[in-house]
Order: structure tokens, then C-alpha cells, then sequence
């Protein structure tokens, strides 16, 4: 006896099927199965041969041994679906690079796709030049001090220098009264002249004092403001040290001054901070390290980048062709890239759904124009560097169709066969002769034969398909031993 090859390999497919439809004789039938004769030792003229039909019986145990899933029937707009490939990636504002404000040494505390909350401490850093800005802050504000104990000073001074002017206005009152008193005696013929002489002395000399009082009372009001102005610019240096101390070390400019104890006393707290530690402004994941632990790194050196996983959209290349029909606003749905519902490649009903935007500019050499769409809500699968396809739909108004994937339906020859469900018996398929409309390359309209809430099988059709196919070579049979026999004898 010869066998054959390709039915042996075919048998190997589709066993658990035959086991319920190929070889599904009666008891009699069994037991002449039972009985041998011939030169194999089996009575072939005895098997029952079964009638024809277009159900195939698909128990649990064969839809798990030939990994058969189901795809509801969907009402789709497939002539007003555009398909174009695309790709996941972070938007802009998702992640967040910490570099080195300052040179340092770098202790990192944070590992590679560690999750961090915000205030979390990411790294810290030893460096020479905090210490620099400390004793600037210091000076600043000595500086301060200075000129504030200097200009209380002015208060008194001022005030003696008033007491002095109002007494010598008060003796050049007394002797100008003189002057005029014996001005009066000696046009009456009296007096002395040396005393007269004196008074007018006297008078000038008060009057110079006067003036000497007066100018170094200007002098004061004068350094007083300059005082003022020099404890102003003190104030604000210091402000402005402030503000670049709380960049450095990532706390606010109030809490940075605010004062706290230390082994030293009160201190400001900017004082007590011996290293520098940068803290996650932001939750997120660290996705990358710049550095290796303990490095010295130079100003402005890259440390970590922090992304926030969740915050993704997806870019697709459309084709300028298609401008007519393009524009923002347009439902889109993201679709993961293998048409299947079992196994380990993603569920085809996985999807994602969102509003498209057009990129600003097109490419001219490969004439495509960039699209882009944030998902409403994420799926378990996205992930940046993920492939996967656009459908777009050019027109909301358009009534959708019954529709199919495209790999739910398998050739028989030249005719499209699908299986369908059988809705009164859910372990079995129905086989059919697809009559198809339009594709959109993934999926198919069907013009006939399915209606809303029908399932058709879509992985595993193809072995459905082997089993009920007419090509399949005649002439040998299945016994529920799994034995394959050619001829009928």
C-alpha cells in the first residue's frame, strides 16, 4: 500500500475534525470496524459514508487544538476608511531631563526604570561651587547688616546736629540784639567801640558755625541715602542669589531663607545644606541614565530623563494624495498591527480611539504628510517604537455596512469561504460562500448571508476550510484511531 503524503499531512491538521464529521459512522459500522479482514486487516466496504452538509461540529476540544477564535460581525464605513502606518511615541511634554546646575560629583539614588513620585530624590551632588554660592549668600548678607547698623546711626547724629542749629540760630539771635543795642548807644554818643567790634565778631563767628553745621548736616542727609540706596542694592543681590541658589537646589526662595537649628546655632537654611539634592518635580519612570554612579560631572551634564508612560500619541504618514479628504477633527481609531484574536499577538479588537491632527508640513520626496492622534485612553499594549495602523474615517455621515476582517475569509479554489457561527448551536460553524463587497485591506463589506451579533470564525477558518474543502484528495478515509487509509479497500 502507497500513502499518500499530502492527505497524511492534512489528516495531521484536520484530526480533531474528522474525528466528529469525517468518521462519524453508526455502532454497526464500529464494530466492523472491529472486525479485520482483506489484506490490511480492515473491512472498508462495511464504513458508513456521511451525508453532506455545510456544518462542521467544533467542540471545546477542537477549538482549542486548532486555536479557533471568534470576530463579531461589525458595521463599518469601508469605503470611507483610510488605513495608513504609523508608530507610538511620547509627546513632547512627557519627559523630563535633569541635568547638573552645577560641576560635582554625582551619587545616584534613583535606578533605570525605577517609578518615582514627586519629591522623590533622584541624585545627589557634591560640589565645590555650592560652597561658592554659600559664602556669597554669606557676604551678601553681612553686607546687609553693615549698612542696616550704619544707617541707624544717621538717626542721632541728625538729631545732635539739629540741637546744635537751633543753638546757634539762637546765639546769632542774641548777638545780632546786641549789635543793635550798642549800634543805638553810639548814636547817642556812648559806648565803646571795641565792644561793638566784638559783638559783630561775634555774630559772624555764629554764623560761620552755622553754615559748617548746616553743610554737615547735608553731608549726613547725603551719605544716609546713599546708605539707603547701598542697603537697597544689598538686598536685592542678595534676592538675586536667592533665586539662583533655589534653582540650584530645587526649593523655593522663602523656605531657602527660612531659618532652622543645626549643631551651629540658627542658621538660614541655605547655610546647613552640604550637598545638593535633586528631587522628581514630576511622577514618572526613569528611562535613562546620563552618568555612572560617583561621576564628576561638569555643568549642565545630562543625569537622568524621567518619562510619564501614560502620556503617548501615535504618528502616521498619510499620503498627500489623500489632502482632499484630510483634515483635523476626523475620528480615527489605532489598530494593532496582526489581525488576530488568540495566540500571543495583540487582540484585533484592542483598539484605541481619538481625534486626528494634521502635521504642519508635508514631505516632498516620499509625498507624505504626518498625522497624529492622543488616544482618549490608553491600551496595555502601547508603547513607544510600537507599530501599528490608523483607520480613518473621511466621512461620519456615511452608513456603515456589515463587516468582516479580511483574514476571516479563506479560498477555496477561486470562491471566499467563511464559518459562521451557527447562532442555534454555538459548537458548530457554518460554511459559506462569502459574498463580498469592498476591502479596505484589513476588512471586507458582506453583502449577504450574516446579520448584527453573528460571529464568523477567524482563527482556525483556514484549517475549517481544509476539512470541508472539495479539493481535499478522495479516496482514503479517517478512523478514530487517527489511522488514514487510502482507497476503499
Amino acid at each position: 500500500m502507497k500513502i499518500n503524503f499530502r492527505a497524511a499531512l492534512i489528516a495531521a491538521i484536520t484530526l480533531p475534525l474528522f474525528f466528529l464529521v469525517a468518521c462519524n459512522g453508526d455502532a454497526s459500522g464500529s464494530s466492523a470496524d472491529a472486525t479485520h479482514s482483506g489484506g490490511d486487516g480492515h473491512d472498508h466496504g462495511e464504513e458508513a459514508v456521511p451525508e453532506s452538509t455545510n456544518r462542521v461540529a467544533i467542540p471545546n476540544a477542537v477549538r482549542s487544538n486548532l486555536g479557533i477564535s471568534f470576530v463579531k460581525v461589525e458595521r463599518r464605513r469601508i469605503e470611507q476608511t483610510l488605513r495608513v502606518p504609523g508608530r507610538f511615541e511620547y509627546l513632547p511634554t512627557a519627559l523630563r531631563e535633569y541635568r547638573t546646575a552645577v560641576p560635582g560629583r554625582v551619587e545616584l539614588l534613583a535606578e533605570q526604570f525605577q517609578r518615582v513620585e514627586v519629591g522623590d530624590v533622584l541624585y545627589r551632588i557634591d560640589s565645590p561651587s555650592w560652597r561658592d554660592m554659600q559664602q556669597q549668600l554669606a557676604d551678601a548678607e553681612a553686607q546687609i547688616q553693615r549698612f542696616g547698623a550704619r544707617l541707624e546711626t544717621f538717626e542721632p547724629l541728625l538729631a545732635a546736629h539739629e540741637q546744635h542749629e537751633e543753638s546757634l540760630h539762637e546765639s546769632v539771635a542774641v548777638w545780632n540784639e546786641r549789635v543793635d543795642q550798642l549800634k543805638k548807644v553810639r548814636e547817642m554818643g556812648g559806648g565803646r567801640i571795641d565792644e561793638l567790634a566784638q559783638a559783630r565778631a561775634a555774630v559772624a563767628s555764629n554764623r560761620a558755625e552755622l553754615a559748617s553745621v548746616l553743610e554737615k548736616k547735608a553731608e549726613l542727609h547725603a551719605n544716609r541715602q546713599q546708605t539707603e540706596a547701598d542697603l537697597r542694592a544689598s538686598e536685592a543681590r542678595l534676592n538675586y542669589l536667592l533665586d539662583s541658589a533655589s534653582a540650584i537646589v530645587s526649593l523655593d526662595r522663602e523656605r531657602l531663607a527660612s531659618t532652622v537649628d543645626t549643631d551651629h546655632g540658627t542658621e538660614p537654611r541655605w547655610a546647613a545644606i552640604d550637598s545638593i539634592e535633586v528631587v522628581a518635580a514630576e511622577a514618572g519612570v526613569v528611562e535613562a541614565l546620563g552618568l555612572t554612579n560617583g561621576s564628576w560631572a561638569d555643568e549642565k551634564t545630562p543625569v537622568m530623563t524621567v518619562v510619564q508612560p501614560d502620556r503617548l500619541r501615535f504618528r502616521a504618514s498619510g499620503l498627500q494624495s489623500d489632502l482632499g479628504v484630510l483634515k483635523d477633527g476626523l475620528l480615527a481609531r489605532i489598530v494593532p498591527p496582526t489581525p488576530t484574536a488568540v495566540g500571543r499577538a495583540v487582540p484585533l479588537q484592542d483598539t484605541m480611539n481619538g481625534t486626528l491632527t494634521l502635521g504642519l508640513a508635508g514631505d516632498p520626496n516620499d509625498r507624505t504628510l504626518e498625522l497624529f492622534i492622543v488616544p482618549d485612553e490608553l491600551r496595555s499594549w502601547a508603547r513607544p517604537g510600537v507599530s501599528a495602523q490608523l483607520e480613518i474615517v473621511t466621512d461620519a455621515t456615511a452608513s456603515p455596512e456589515l463587516s468582516i476582517p479580511l483574514a476571516a475569509v479563506q479560498r477555496d479554489g477561486l470562491s471566499p469561504v467563511i464559518f459562521r457561527r451557527a447562532p442555534d448551536n454555538p459548537n458548530e460553524a457554518i460554511r459559506m460562500e462569502a459574498d463580498l463587497g469592498k476591502d479596505d485591506g484589513r476588512w471586507v463589506v458582506l453583502l449577504s448571508g450574516v446579520r448584527d451579533g453573528d460571529e464568523v470564525v477567524l482563527d482556525g477558518a483556514f484549517q475549517l476550510m481544509l476539512a470541508t474543502s472539495g479539493s481535499i484528495q478522495k479516496g482514503g478515509h479517517f478512523h478514530s484511531d487517527g489511522t488514514f487509509h487510502e482507497g476503499e479497500d
